[in-house]
């Protein structure tokens, strides 16, 4: 049984495999996150246990971590593989929640600006977002299951 419940997020990612200078830096589209960690598409396998420098650019300042791969399997729906990494501290595991959070505030801002033509700023698209949808959006480990 899952430990964490899993949140949808599609952001592009980076990762750079540890002492392994032959993989080189990977670029790859997150799936989802939880709190535990978070899954991704990347077009080259990954062998469980390593570790792996985790980069999203998509907020600023851009969020990095160390992880590690608990589990990599072909795509069934495209090219490429699955990749499941575990972060390695619960800090970690909280600021990358936040960066969900940002990432959803970020979407929110730019199709506000695609559906009606309103430019936000950061901060105004945060409040609205959090005044929509912040009671839907889980507490890091509320989604616990035991």
């Amino acid at each position: 049984m899952r430990q964490f419940i899993r949140h949808p997020i599609d952001v592009p990612v980076e990762i750079d495999i540890e002492q392994d200078p032959t993989w080189g830096a990977g670029n790859g589209r997150t799936q989802d996150v939880s709190a535990g960690g978070l899954a991704l598409h990347v077009a080259q396998p990954v062998l469980p246990g390593r570790q792996v420098l985790l980069s999203i650019a998509y907020v600023e300042p851009p969020f990095q971590a160390q992880a590690q791969v608990a589990w990599c399997r072909p795509d069934d729906s495209a090219d490429g593989y699955e990749l499941g990494l575990s972060f390695l501290d619960a800090e970690v595991a909280y600021m990358a929640r936040m960066v969900e959070q940002l990432c959803h505030i970020e979407d929110y801002r730019r199709s506000t600006l695609r559906s009606s033509g309103r430019e936000l700023t950061l901060e105004q698209a945060a409040i609205e977002w959090i005044e929509q949808y912040a009671e839907q959006f889980p507490e890091i480990g509320s989604g616990s299951l035991h």
